[in-house]
């Protein structure tokens, strides 16, 4: 992998991830007014941003094999907490929507 197709994966992680995350915000801000179908169309899509991230991550982890040919610089790492986040927002959000479906019954 060179350095640009490197950058490409990295920065498709972060712009996925991130997708993600906002979406799921949104959804959240939609289940409190009482938008659960809109809600419910946002979280179906964050999960579709959250499996391509996902597939970008399972890409880079296949070529680096555990062996380190990867580098590991700030905007990897700037990736991965993405990552991480839009994954517990998930998480999260799932739990948060279904609190507010109920509560609005």
């Amino acid at each position: 992998m060179d350095h640009a197709q490197y950058e490409e994966y990295v920065m498709t992680l972060i712009v996925q991830a991130g997708q993600c995350r906002s979406m799921l915000m949104t959804a959240i801000r939609e289940a409190k007014q009482g938008n659960f179908d809109a809600a419910d169309t946002l979280v179906a899509q964050a999960k579709e941003a959250l499996k391509d991230a996902h597939h970008i991550q399972t890409q880079l982890i296949e070529y680096d094999e555990g062996e380190g040919k990867l580098p590991v610089h700030i905007v990897m790492v700037h990736a991965q907490d993405h990552l991480m986040n839009a994954v517990l927002l998930m998480d999260l959000a799932g739990e948060i929507i279904d609190l507010r479906r109920v509560t609005q019954q």
